[in-house]
């Protein structure tokens, strides 16, 4: 059973006898009450802190990521350094290069020369006939080939006492010439001509190999 007592009538006891006793009595579980309220605050106190620091832990966002791995995630070549030409060059060759074909040697080929090309008009001179209209040359061919040739084709080219063109004939000789020999065809008819003609000039055209 508890006795509720004001302060007043606890200054009023006596200080002897039962008054005094009753002051002891309470103001001693007034004093231990005292003694025990800071323990009871300090507690409640830590008990307050290890609550706040667990709730704030829990809503506190993640940590976040440090610079340095913020810079390598966005540039990749970091990690990946680029091959600089020193280093390419330095690099052994993962396959080794086949050496180019050599192309085979091209055959030589012999070109065969014309057989009107080994003959060669050595002398010529020529004359009017029948009615001064035609024109009869003299010439000898000397034939160098190492084959006999024939269907020789003449052409010859008439000119005037100045030496203006004047007008051409040609002549086909199936006569034969030996190889490496001469022959002489003398007054051959090459055809008719002008009266004013003078000069004549003759030149081989073809040949035909035997």
């Amino acid at each position: 059973m508890s006795v509720n007592i004001s302060p007043l009538a606890i200054e009023k006891l006596p200080l002897t006898g039962y008054g005094a006793q009753l002051r002891w009595s309470i103001f001693g579980d007034f004093r231990a009450r005292l003694i025990f309220l800071p323990a009871v605050a300090i507690a409640g106190c830590v008990a307050w802190m290890m609550l706040s620091g667990s709730s704030g832990a829990e809503g506190q966002p993640a940590t976040a990521a440090s610079p340095a791995a913020v810079d390598a995630a966005q540039n990749p070549s970091w990690s990946n350094p680029v091959v600089t030409p020193t280093e390419a060059n330095l690099a052994p060759p993962a396959e080794a290069t086949a050496p180019p074909e050599t192309p085979a040697s091209s055959e030589v080929f012999t070109v065969e020369r014309a057989p009107v090309d080994g003959l060669k008009i050595s002398s010529q001179s020529w004359r009017r006939g029948g009615l001064g209209s035609k024109a009869l040359v003299t010439f000898t061919l000397r034939n160098r080939n190492d084959y006999a040739v024939k269907d020789i084709e003449i052409f010859c080219s008439f000119a005037r006492r100045d030496g203006s063109h004047l007008t051409d004939r040609t002549r086909v000789i199936h006569d034969t010439v030996n190889m490496k020999s001469r022959r002489t065809f003398a007054r051959m008819h090459i055809g008719f001509v002008n009266i004013n003609a003078n000069q004549v000039k003759c030149s081989l055209v073809t040949a035909s190999h035997i």
